[in-house]
């Protein structure tokens, strides 16, 4: 249950946590084959990993689940273009996101995976303590809604449009 307190993240931050869940991850002894980022907060933390892990092979999946502040679908999906799990074969693979929340999205990234992969692990920067999935890899554990720098201003929109705050900022 959240106190109406708020994480901020900063870029700053973001690069010190992606950092040092990196070096968590490279002294588990964990080497990835692939980083499948789940977008769209996944794919800041999949890149800082695939760098720091000297990681050359990303993926990327699209779920879609929050609709707003605390409003999600009933269950996570999948959009188009879904990966082939074909790829994934007997390969090492690290799920990155920015946080588990509930879990749901994790979960379902996690077993799409599960059949064809060597081994399946998941890191990210949050992990709140009701999530469905216990990350291997966490950098913090919050109770609280996270304010990510990427999703705190509104969208870019043409010079004199009016701008509204993003669903996350509120």
């Amino acid at each position: 249950m959240t106190t109406g307190i708020r994480e901020n993240l900063t870029y700053e931050d973001f690069g010190r946590a992606v950092r040092e869940l990196a070096q968590t991850i490279a002294d588990d002894g964990y080497q990835p084959d692939i980083v499948l980022s789940i977008a769209r907060g996944g794919v800041f933390v999949a890149g800082g990993l695939a760098y720091a892990l000297d990681v050359k092979n990303i993926h990327l999946v699209n779920v879609e689940f929050y609709t707003g502040v605390g409003t999600t679908l009933d269950m996570p999906v999948m959009l188009a273009p879904v990966p082939n799990a074909i790829d994934f074969t007997d390969k090492k693979i690290l799920i990155a996101d920015d946080v588990a929340d509930t879990g749901k999205t994790l979960k379902l990234v996690h077993d799409f995976c599960q059949e064809t992969v060597a081994e399946v692990r998941s890191a990210v920067i949050y992990e709140k303590p009701h999530s469905l999935v216990k990350c291997e890899y966490v950098w913090k554990r919050t109770d609280e809604w996270i304010n990510f720098p990427w999703s705190v201003l509104p969208p870019v929109r043409r010079s004199g449009e009016p701008v509204t705050p993003s669903k996350e900022a509120l």
